[in-house]
């Protein structure tokens, strides 16, 4: 008898965790949360599709700023050769088929320039035209050395003075999508980030409990020996040697699928083992409401969209009013032009040149169409004021939502906290009592339920702080630590 107490003795101290051999891989990369974020945001996929969209928008904004300055054009035909037999009309009336053999060229310089503001588009050009006819042996110039022009719609939709309006929203928009793009890359790598240390958690427990089992198997098997455990007993610890196993089995697999939808996000070379680490790291500062509000509509694109969908249901109301009515459209010009037979006459003694048309469309007989058009044009426009209310309010509640959210986390995390260590003490207790026989296995496995419970607990209140902190940034686009407007460059824009 005192022989097998020494015996369970020696076992128990054997199995203690301080005696257990370390297991560490130095080909292992430990991974913060702040190292995969930073690692999503440079060289992630995610990243380089919200860098080449706001290139995209870059660009549109480019070319529409030049759309509106002046236009310097050549135009011209060098040469222009025609050998052919062509009906010709005789001063009877009379066609004749005759040769033609010609060279011709022409030639434009234009400078135009659109005037947003009223819809007029005006230039100003000179051009001059050669004709060598080889069957006479022959060669003509004309041209008009100096020309001025107009094209001006009455009374018709300008579309260069709304869009005036709405592209720098637009652009405006795409700037601020663009950071908080960026930062739903970083709540996205967060997500991503915890669905791992969740299964890496659940697999270190399943090691820890493998371990404890099979330690608990020794001494049951020595105390089945002595005759000091039930056939019952011991069978239902054999039993949990196998559902660690299995709950170990589970955990590899799963770790290793999560590891690899892990490393895709950020862009990691899949053969390269990573642990992370659990960010404790948490500041849980005051946020003020009416704060979070300001910087919510100061750096959202929600404010310029809301902004930009009320000007478009003006411009198709005004659109569908000039669509319908009374419309007109002014072209005129003054210039000089001459011809002679040698290029310089045609700057010479040069006769005026002028042109004034006005064209007009006036619906007479429409059946109602007119005014249907501005009836759904003024229903849709009515449609919009109410969506975008609603949509402001929809926002700015979010925002209220999540304050409130992030200020209750305090109270979640130190209970969770404190729960995790009670949990953990109390396995540990448990595990010593039932090696010393003093509780049974069923006890144990209710101890061990409730470890891994409020393990799982504390992670998931870390995550849900991060969480929150990430959607918070990206609802306001404001750092709450450093008190600052979040930003971000765009490395495919340096040096435009």
């Amino acid at each position: 008898m005192k022989q097998s107490l020494i015996i369970l003795l020696f076992l128990f101290l054997y199995i203690q965790p301080g005696n257990a051999l370390p297991a560490n891989d130095t080909d292992t990369l430990s991974l913060s949360l702040s190292n995969v974020v930073d690692l999503a945001i440079q060289q992630s996929a995610s990243v380089k599709y919200a860098q080449n969209t706001n290139v995209n928008y870059y660009w549109r904004w480019k070319n529409f700023k030049t759309s509106f300055r002046p236009q310097l054009t050549l135009n011209g035909d060098l040469p222009n050769y025609t050998h052919t037999t062509s009906p010709v009309v005789q001063p009877d009336g009379s066609i004749e088929f005759k040769q033609v053999s010609q060279a011709q060229a022409s030639a434009q310089l234009s400078l135009s320039q659109s005037i947003p503001q009223t819809g007029t588009s005006i230039y100003a050009a000179t051009n001059m035209y050669r004709i060598q006819d080889f069957i006479k042996n022959s060669v003509e110039f004309s041209g008009s050395p100096f020309q001025i022009g107009l094209y001006q719609p009455v009374f018709a939709f300008n579309y260069m003075k709304w869009s005036k309006k709405t592209e720098p929203l637009v652009y405006e928009e795409a700037q601020k999508g663009f950071v908080e793009s960026v930062e739903q890359i970083a709540l996205e790598a967060t997500k991503k980030f915890f669905r791992y240390l969740q299964i890496q958690t659940s697999y270190n427990l399943a090691e820890s409990n493998k371990k404890n089992s099979e330690d608990n198997l020794r001494i049951a098997e020595i105390k089945r020996k002595l005759g000091k455990i039930s056939e019952n007993d011991f069978s239902r610890i054999q039993l949990s040697v196998l559902n660690a196993q299995k709950a170990l089995n589970k955990a590899r697999m799963d770790l290793k699928n999560t590891g690899f939808e892990l490393k895709s996000y950020i862009n990691l070379d899949q053969d390269k083992a990573i642990e992370l680490s659990v960010p404790l790291d948490m500041i849980l500062f005051n946020i003020n409401m009416e704060k979070a509000l300001q910087e919510a509509n100061l750096n959202r694109k929600e404010t310029p969209l809301f902004e930009r969908r009320l000007i478009e249901a003006d411009r198709d109301l005004i659109r569908a009013k000039r669509s319908t009515g009374l419309s007109a459209t002014l072209v005129g010009s003054y210039g000089v032009s001459n011809s002679a037979d040698f290029y310089g006459g045609i700057y010479e003694n040069p006769e005026k040149q002028r042109t004034a048309r006005l064209s007009m469309s006036i619906p007479i007989l429409d059946w109602g169409r007119s005014t249907s058009t501005v009836k759904l044009a003024e229903s849709r426009r009515d449609l919009v004021l109410y969506d975008v209310e609603k949509d402001k309010s929809d926002f700015e509640r979010e925002v209220i939502v999540q304050v409130e959210q992030f200020g209750l986390l305090r109270d979640q995390l130190n209970t969770a906290r404190e729960a995790d260590k009670v949990a953990e003490n109390g396995y540990q207790i448990a595990t010593k009592k039932f090696q010393s026989g003093e509780i049974s296995i069923t006890d144990l496995n209710i101890s061990l339920a409730e470890r891994e419970s409020a393990k799982r607990d504390y992670i998931t209140s870390i995550e849900n702080y991060w969480q929150s902190y990430y959607r918070l940034r990206i609802l306001t686009l404001y750092d709450f630590e450093l008190n600052q407007r979040i930003s971000y460059e765009n490395p495919m824009l340096t040096g435009k």
